[in-house]
């Protein structure tokens, strides 16, 4: 059977309107600020989003759930607190502070249901580059009169470390309090996939340079500025023949164990409910070995040290070193708001929630201001142990909030127990940690197939973050970035569409065959300043119109149209002054009908009559009286008469 082919038509009436016609059909409703009670209700309850979902919560559907991933959390965050305070370059107890304080109060204030908030390897990389640049170890030598050298003051330096890293917190706080209130949430668009995964692979470069000086005990000298990750490199390989060979040993078992539990963890994935805590296994049986053996004192090999016990008292951080860590702090704030919320949006897209930019921002920013007024470093948001936190049931915010009840168990109990850890254990759990950062240069084939200008910013940012460190290799990266944005729109593809056949579809007329009648100039970008001049070119070329001799002519129409008008209204004022003069501007009719019976005057009165401009009108008649069979003596002779009448007011 045959069907045949039916085509059809549209047909689309409407008047053309301007803009003023449009404004005068369409009544615009005016904006009224108001303060209800509703209206207050949303405020508070957007602000604090505890409110609205603790009062609701399911505890006979969560509850079991959320505590065992509160309790898994926690354990991960213990040794992961106190491997990425080293990144920090402060005391690995401050580690374990910042995954409290900051925890609790996302808790408080976040939107987010799944993340797992606390430290964080790239921030904490980012934190130890401003600690060391403002508090190096060269500030702090003294002579030891003992060994005739000079020698760090290690707690005064460290002190002061501190206080840089809460200073710096402090600020990115407030940088992200700012930003949420004014609603810059939007500004994370500007930090694209390439570049958010490109970012973070070149940051996981500098966290594993970092670190090198623990697996093979060294201490290479520090570097600051551009280039200083070649110069650290360079550093440690010229250090590398006074390698201490325990802490290297110690490294390598730590790296081998881990590495195989955690593989057994991703194959045993769906038969363990809960996976193997292998860094606390790993930190615990470290810190044994340690103790028996004595492995600092024996073979040299560095260990974590003093942990006091208890919670620090809240301290304001030092006004005098915000100007210095001003830029640094800008950058923090950007970094860790753009990790929290793009890992945010993956789950709540998984599991049909919403999650509110701005106040993500607004949590954030207490979180770390709250923390750097109790000694804590920047957070942000692990994927490691946000996958944990999710894989292990945990559905709402309580997990965080459990996690922190673990971390605040450990810090006032048992912190100290892990004093005789090795550093390198430590430095080997941030190896580990980073695996899925360093897959991620799969990115670059995969994106070279869908996106080559995607998979130059990923590049680009790279190179640059990787010579540039973390914070200036930011800046040039999102400057990169919008060059390419700029780039697109300056050279995008211009194409000629027509109809297809009987169908109302257009296409490419290289491609297809098409239909006489109307085509179609697309762009495939958006039309503005910096691209109008090619786009008329491109028009030009494609379609064969003159622009120019367009809009010449549209001009020349429009000055002839603009000189005819005026024309027209000079001919109308002339005409209404003409309408003026002949009208005459008579006294009241009666008071004329009187004056003629009267006998003050006869005929027709053909002059203007003035009033003054005072209560009384005084009348100047001027007549002139005519008789229709007057002879042509008495036509020579004019009678005129001035009478002078005053009318009441």
């Amino acid at each position: 059977a045959m069907t045949e082919r039916r085509s059809v038509g549209y047909s689309v009436h409407r008047e053309v309107l301007d803009e003023g016609a449009v404004e005068e059909m369409a009544e615009k409703s005016e904006v009224k600020v108001t303060c209800s009670g509703p209206r207050m209700k949303s405020l508070i309850l957007g602000f604090l989003p505890i409110l609205s979902w603790l009062p609701r919560y399911p505890v006979r559907d969560n509850a079991v759930g959320d505590l065992v991933s509160g309790i898994s959390v926690g354990i991960m965050q213990l040794p992961q607190g106190m491997a990425y305070a080293l990144l920090a370059a402060v005391p690995p107890v401050y580690g374990l502070y910042s995954s409290f304080y900051p925890v609790l109060v996302y808790f408080l204030f976040g939107t987010s249901k799944h993340i797992s908030v606390g430290t964080y390897a790239v921030m904490s990389v980012m934190i130890g580059g401003v600690t060391e640049r403002l508090a190096p170890d060269a500030d702090f030598l003294s002579w030891d009169n003992v060994s005739n050298t000079s020698v760090v003051d290690l707690l005064s330096r460290d002190a002061e470390r501190v206080r840089v890293a809460a200073a710096v917190t402090f600020m990115s706080g407030l940088f992200q309090i700012l930003l949420g209130l004014v609603h810059f949430g939007f500004v994370v668009t500007y930090l694209s996939e390439p570049l958010v995964r490109g970012y973070t692979t070149a940051a996981a470069i500098h966290v594993v340079v970092s670190q090198l000086k623990y697996t093979f005990g060294i201490s290479p000298a520090r570097f600051s500025g551009p280039f200083s990750l070649i110069y650290t490199v360079l550093e440690v390989c010229y250090l590398l023949p006074q390698t201490n060979v325990g802490a290297l040993v110690v490294s390598i078992v730590a790296i081998v164990g881990l590495i195989l539990v955690k593989e057994l963890n991703n194959y045993l994935g769906k038969k363990l409910p809960v996976p193997i805590p292998v860094e606390l296994i790993a930190i615990v049986v470290a810190t044994l070995i340690s103790w028996q053996v004595n492995l600092e004192d024996k073979y040299g090999v560095d260990v974590v040290g003093l942990i006091p016990s208890g919670l620090q008292p809240p301290v304001l951080p030092t006004a005098s070193l915000f100007g210095q860590v001003i830029g640094d702090a800008f950058a923090l704030s950007v970094v860790g708001y753009g990790i929290a919320i793009s890992l945010g949006r993956i789950f709540a897209l998984k599991y049909g929630y919403k999650v509110d930019a701005n106040q993500e921002l607004i949590a954030l920013g207490l979180s770390n201001s709250v923390g750097g007024i109790f000694q804590c470093f920047a957070i942000s948001c692990s994927m490691s142990r946000t996958m944990v936190q999710e894989s292990t049931g945990g559905k709402t915010q309580v997990a965080g909030a459990l996690s922190a009840v673990v971390i605040l168990f450990i810090t006032l109990w048992i912190g100290t127990l892990f004093e005789d850890l090795p550093k390198a254990v430590l430095a080997a759990i941030i190896y580990v940690n980073l695996q899925g950062m360093m897959k991620q240069f799969k990115d670059i084939p995969a994106l070279w197939r869908t996106s080559r200008v995607d998979m130059c910013v990923w590049v680009a940012t790279f190179i640059l973050t990787v010579l540039f460190n973390p914070d200036l290799g930011l800046a040039a990266s999102i400057a990169f970035s919008l060059l390419t944005v700029i780039f697109r729109t300056q050279l995008p593809s211009y194409s000629l569409l027509g109809r297809v056949g009987d169908t109302d579809l257009y296409r490419p007329v290289e491609e297809y065959n098409q239909v006489p009648g109307v085509v179609i100039f697309r762009s495939s970008a958006t039309l503005y300043f910096a691209n109008a001049e090619m786009y008329q070119d491109a028009l030009a070329e494609k379609t064969g119109l003159d622009i120019t001799s367009i809009l010449s002519a549209k001009k020349k129409l429009e000055a002839k149209r603009k000189r005819q008008e005026k024309k027209e209204a000079k001919r109308a004022r002339k005409d209404a002054k003409k309408d003026r003069e002949r009208d005459t501007c008579l006294p009241p009719a009666g008071v004329v009908e009187s004056l003629q019976s009267g006998g003050f005057f006869s005929g027709q009165v053909t002059k203007a009559c003035l009033f003054s401009t005072n209560h009384d009108a005084v009348l100047h008649c001027l007549s002139e009286r005519t008789d229709g069979s007057h002879t042509d003596s008495e036509s020579e002779e004019e009678v005129t008469h001035t009478h002078t009448v005053t009318f009441p007011e």
